[in-house]
This record gives C-alpha cells, structure tokens and sequence, in this order.
C-alpha cells in the first residue's frame, strides 16, 4: 500500500492540484484535503503537505491566518508524533507562522519570512535558483540526495527572506544546521547576495527544518520541476544538458525532473 499524503488546500491556494500530481508520479497516493473537512480524518495520512498560493488573500501577513486554523492545529499534533511535513512556498509561511519550523520552543513564533530584500530591487520575483543539500539524510524531504546536492528549482514570492531577530534562534539555526537547502551558484558556492541569494535569507537558507527533521519549510517550488519538461532552455548544467537531449522526444521530456527528489525523499522516509 502506497504511503497517503494529505495536500491541505486553503482558500486562496493555487498549487494544490500540481503538488498532488507530483507527490503520485514519486510513488505516494495523495489526496486534496480541504481546509473546512473533519480534521479527525487527518490522522489516516502518513505525511502532510502544505502548498503555495495565497491562503486568505496573504491578509495581515503571509500564511498568518491559515495558521490559526483548526487543520493546521491538527497538522501540528501529527507532526509531534514523528509524522512528517513539508510546506512550500505559502505553506512554508504558514509553518513558521504557527510556530511549527524551527520549532525550537514548540508552538512559538521564532522566525518570520520577510519581504525580498536585495540590492537594487524588491517585491515579487518569480526565478529559476540553484539550491545545495545539507546533511541530507537528517531530514525527510532532503533524505535522497547527496552531501552537497546542488539542485536548480523555481521560486516565486514576495515575502521569502527567512529572518529573526533572536540571536539564540539565529545560533541554534547555524550550530544545529537546521537550514536543509542554500541558495548557491551553479558549481555549489553558499550565495550571500543577489541574485543567487534570491531574497536575503539569513544563513542562506532556502528551507528549514526542525530539530528532528520531519517538518520543514521551503520557499522554492519542486512540484514546479517534478518532470524534466519543466527545466527552461537557459538553465545549463547536467539538468539543461538533459533537457537539450530530450528535446523533440515526448517520452524523455516526462522523465523526472530536479524538482522530484524532494517527493522522492518522502517515501524513501516513509518506506
């Protein structure tokens, strides 16, 4: 039997369907589950998933409000039992917002993702970046790739900077290496700035995890780079090679992309 994974779908979200596709061709059954269902039934998935969009209209802050919601209480009572979940892009803000990630002092707001912040530009950015694995086998999204991975994959926001204004929270990140993904250049670099450090992040840090690895938030999009069709022309490397090969050819272009490893991972986690 397949591992289930439940895709929580707020009002205001817009990458439910596509995570869902992403998360079956990797080997889970996933299922859409909306906001205002029983939150009893949570408790049959094996894994939680929380995708990008605009949950509530991004009102008082990105993710704020889906935060308090009652699916997110019960996401967060299934995490503390070792299940794990990942959210993407908004549903990266909402598990910092519900205290969820870093979840250094469970059930406080330690960190904030806080608007785009680089040199000579600000607001929304939609753009293709390179990210580089960091103990990798430590967490649960990350757990297929190698030391070192570096992996290109969309982003698209406009409040990604993950930030906090707690040196304690800012230590204990760094000392317990809890940011899993760095913004990095092509050949594997840590980005400190614009435009491989797309947003400002402190410690370079593209995804974060708690302390036991089974919840982590990240801002770029894998469901966006789950199959190889989804690798622009202009990215180079081994990923645009393979995408300059299979150009034409149907079948090569459905192959995976460098964005399914991150779904890949979970079942590898949950098997």
């Amino acid at each position: 039997m397949k591992p289930r994974v439940a895709v929580i779908q707020f009002p205001g979200v817009n990458c439910e369907y596509e995570t869902q596709r992403a998360l079956n061709a990797a080997g889970l059954d996933a299922e859409v589950f909306r906001w205002n269902l029983d939150v009893g039934r949570l408790s049959s998935f094996d894994a939680f998933l929380l995708p990008g969009g605009f949950s509530y209209q991004d009102r008082v802050r990105a993710g704020a409000i889906a935060a308090k919601d009652s699916v997110v209480q019960e996401v967060a009572l299934q995490a503390d039992r070792g299940k794990p979940v990942l959210g993407i892009c908004n549903g990266a803000q909402v598990l910092v917002e519900a205290g969820m990630v870093p979840g250094l002092s469970p059930g406080r707001v330690e960190m904030a993702l806080g608007p785009n912040r680089t040199d000579g530009r600000s607001g929304y950015l939609c753009e293709w970046v390179f990210l580089k694995a960091v103990e990798p086998g430590r967490a649960a999204f990350t757990c297929a790739m190698r030391e070192g991975q570096v992996v290109p994959l969309p982003i698209a926001h406009a409040e990604g900077r993950f930030v906090t204004r707690s040196p304690g929270t800012l230590e204990a990140l760094e000392k317990e290496r809890l940011p899993r993904l760095l913004y990095c250049s092509q050949s594997g670099e840590v980005a400190t700035a614009y435009p491989s450090n797309p947003n400002g992040s402190v410690l370079s840090a593209a995804a974060v995890s708690n302390r036991k690895g089974n919840v982590m938030a990240m801002m770029p999009h894998p469901e966006r780079a789950a199959w190889l069709s989804q690798v622009p022309d202009r990215i180079t490397g081994a990923w645009g090679q393979a995408r300059l090969e299979a150009r034409g050819d149907r079948t090569r272009m459905s192959q995976p992309g460098p964005g399914r490893v991150v779904f890949e991972s979970l079942l590898q986690y949950l098997k």
